[in-house]
């Protein structure tokens, strides 16, 4: 049951392709639900209660239900700021979710000058424990060791464990289309055959690769991928992001065959050319 979009921040391409793969695994989806009760039946079952999002707020909503042996609810987390009076030591909070608002010269850094924050409770911030390992040691060595370096957060590289993996570092297509204009950046893409799914003949239509870079430089700003051990694939490919890599660099670098990695540094194709991205052989 999803309330509005799948992996709401993640690349929306990207999120349809793995939901997609769910469901020819025999993932039933509900689109735009929400929960209104759940009853315990006699014989064990517990029967569950929606609404369709769009007619929540009205007295007539139409509603479905439907039994199931577990129900589990993936509802995230809520800053526990708000406790914490905040207030009375000038740290500014974001007043509908509760998280910190960080300072733009020094994101840790909170409206009160010797205050800092890390990890979930910083606002607009990856949610994901090594940003916050990391950050915290940077911070560590800014305070006691004269270092002048900052937690990077738009190049952290992160993986979606579904069945179907998707791993990604950097921008998606759709916030660097927002940040640099639909006109200035430049997507390459292919869909692939991973050499393991061959002989037992798995289906791979959502094995997809993407590269969103900036137009003329063609310097990468994310790199997108859906496939078998992404996460392994998009950490090694995280450094190249973190050095400011470019399209030809990648392309001029030799693959390892046969690997799905390889098809990042073999992808050619653009959107913006039409032509038919899926790669047809060595």
């Amino acid at each position: 049951m999803i309330r509005s979009i799948p992996l709401r921040g993640f690349d929306q391409q990207m999120a349809s392709l793995v939901l997609d793969n769910m469901k020819t695994h025999g993932t039933k989806v509900l689109h735009k639900c929400v929960p209104r009760q759940v009853e315990k039946q006699s014989s064990g079952k517990l029967m569950v209660t929606w609404a369709h999002q769009f007619e929540r707020l009205t007295t007539t909503a139409a509603e479905d239900f439907d039994y199931y042996d577990t129900v589990l609810f993936a509802i995230g987390r809520q800053p526990c700021t708000r406790s914490l009076n905040l207030e009375k030591v000038g740290v500014e909070i974001n007043e509908k979710s509760g998280f910190i608002i960080g300072a733009r010269d020094e994101s840790e850094r909170t409206s009160a000058p010797n205050i800092f924050a890390i990890g979930d409770v910083l606002m607009d911030r990856p949610e994901l424990t090594p940003v916050a390992i990391r950050a915290g040691k940077m911070l560590a060595q800014r305070l006691y060791n004269r270092s002048t370096e900052h937690m990077d957060y738009v190049n952290v590289a992160t993986t979606v464990f579904t069945p179907l993996e998707y791993g990604c570092v950097g921008l998606s297509e759709e916030a660097a289309v927002q940040k640099h204009g639909e006109d200035n950046i430049e997507v390459f893409h292919a869909f692939y055959k991973p050499l393991e799914y061959i002989i037992p003949s798995r289906p791979h239509e959502q094995c997809y690769i993407k590269m969103v870079c900036t137009r003329g430089e063609e310097k990468v700003l994310g790199l997108h991928f859906v496939g078998p051990n992404a996460g392994e694939v998009i950490q090694g490919f995280s450094v190249a992001l973190k050095c400011g890599a470019t399209r030809h660099q990648f392309s001029t670098t030799v693959g390892i065959h046969p690997t799905c990695a390889e098809e990042v540094i073999k992808m050619h194709v653009s959107k913006r050319s039409g032509l038919d991205p899926t790669v047809t052989g060595c």
